[in-house]
């Protein structure tokens, strides 16, 4: 081919790709100007469908509450396009000021936006709108990809084991009554609650629910000594003395994980317990922020890390504790997310982790079952026959929640 063809050629093909780029470029504009836009932010609160009688959480001694099906709020962003999405209920006091910085913008900006919030609201205000706000700014997301989040993040696994983590403290003979059933329901582990005065009886009560559900079920347990951020909390305070003839108890009793056995901050103590013992450490509920895990991992002092996506500063929060975990081979089991929509986000992220065997589901039947909290769903995801909770399918969260339940 001469010279002056090839060019003639080459430039009527460039002319043509030209022209192909154009309407590509013309119909990307045409996609950014489409964009979903907020428009609204509201808090629903939801009727609550009954009761089903009191209960005293073991953390929280001589305050008993009742036990409710239904209930709760419900934070609800609106976009110009009728798509919407829901998160646990945010502070109605904070309402104002994240709509300030939230109508108007690209809901999908929503790593941009996450540290906008995180810079106005910071720690003095509260971790947990932000992680709302973030939890129903990704339900948009996935609503207008069409995707379930899990999804949309990059898929792990369709299903993951539950395990029912009890309440109350109780006898040990009840307890090994409840274990016994929760297994016969197709649960593969349980979590007791270890606040009695006595270490012996925390003891005796392993041991009766080891001898009635065998060897072939999971048992986990929490002295919840970190609920506090300081010295004092109520109940029964452990020493370090206590910590370690308990976990080397436990360790003969094969239990999987001892959570939160001495104070949030002594990582000192802590990491010298670890050491101490065979048993898995685990903890880090009530932590806020990428960088105390940092320092939880630096100092070695649990083995499971369990982040709260209400309080380790939501989904980017979670997300990155996660990926650190990862990292450092940590196991990563969030805690249970309050039990409504925290649970279901914390749900499709546990699905794109290879790190995390396990879901928290706060389950103590016949007074708080979990599905209390799941009744203000109309799809609500269950634990099937097997002990699993599948990832739900639908786009984005992949629940609905009851309208005709908004007061």
């Amino acid at each position: 081919m001469k010279r002056r063809q090839f060019i003639s050629k080459t430039g009527a093909l460039a002319l043509a790709s030209l022209g192909t780029a154009g309407t590509g470029l013309f119909n990307l504009s045409l996609a950014q100007s489409a964009r979903p836009r907020i428009t609204d932010i509201r808090v629903h609160r939801m009727r609550t469908l009954g009761e089903t009688g009191m209960m005293e959480s073991a953390w929280a001694p001589g305050r008993p509450y009742m036990r409710r099906i239904g209930g709760g709020s419900v934070t609800e962003i609106y976009t110009d396009q009728g798509i919407s999405g829901i998160a646990p209920g945010m502070s109605p006091a904070n309402i104002d000021r994240m709509k300030a910085l939230l109508v108007g913008q690209d809901p999908f900006d929503n790593e941009t936006l996450g540290h906008q919030m995180r810079y106005t609201n910071g720690a003095a205000n509260n971790w947990r709108d932000v992680g709302c706000i973030e939890i129903a700014l990704w339900d948009i997301v996935g609503k207008v990809a069409n995707q379930p989040l899990y999804k949309l993040w990059g898929a792990q696994k369709d299903k993951v084991p539950a395990y029912a983590s009890m309440i109350q403290l109780s006898t040990p003979e009840e307890r090994a009554e409840q274990a016994v059933r929760v297994k016969e329901k197709g649960w593969q582990g349980i979590k007791i609650r270890l606040h009695h005065l006595q270490m012996k009886e925390d003891i005796r009560t392993i041991e009766l629910v080891r001898e009635a559900v065998g060897e072939d079920f999971t048992i986990m347990t929490d002295a919840n000594q970190a609920q506090s951020s300081g010295i004092w909390q109520p109940g029964v305070q452990w020493d370090y003395k206590r910590a370690l003839d308990t976990a080397r108890a436990l360790d003969e009793l094969d239990v999987y994980w001892l959570e939160e056995p001495l104070r949030r901050y002594d990582y000192d103590g802590l990491a010298e317990l670890n050491r101490a013992t065979d048993i898995t450490l685990a903890g880090g509920e009530n932590n806020q922020g990428v960088q105390e895990f940092k320092d939880i991992i630096d100092n070695g002092v649990y083995d499971i890390l369990q982040p709260e996506i209400l309080v380790t500063e939501g989904v980017q929060g979670l997300r990155a504790v996660a990926a650190l975990g990862l990292a450092n081979h940590k196991q990563v089991i969030p805690h249970h997310g309050g039990g409504q929509l925290g649970t279901i986000a914390q749900l499709h992220m546990i699905g794109t982790w290879p790190h995390c065997p396990w879901i928290e589901i706060m389950n103590d039947p016949p007074i708080s079952p979990y599905t209390n909290g799941f009744a203000i769903f109309e799809n609500a995801p269950v634990v099937d026959s097997e002990g699993n909770m599948a990832m739900p399918q639908g786009p984005g969260l992949g629940v609905d929640i009851d309208r005709s339940l908004i007061m």
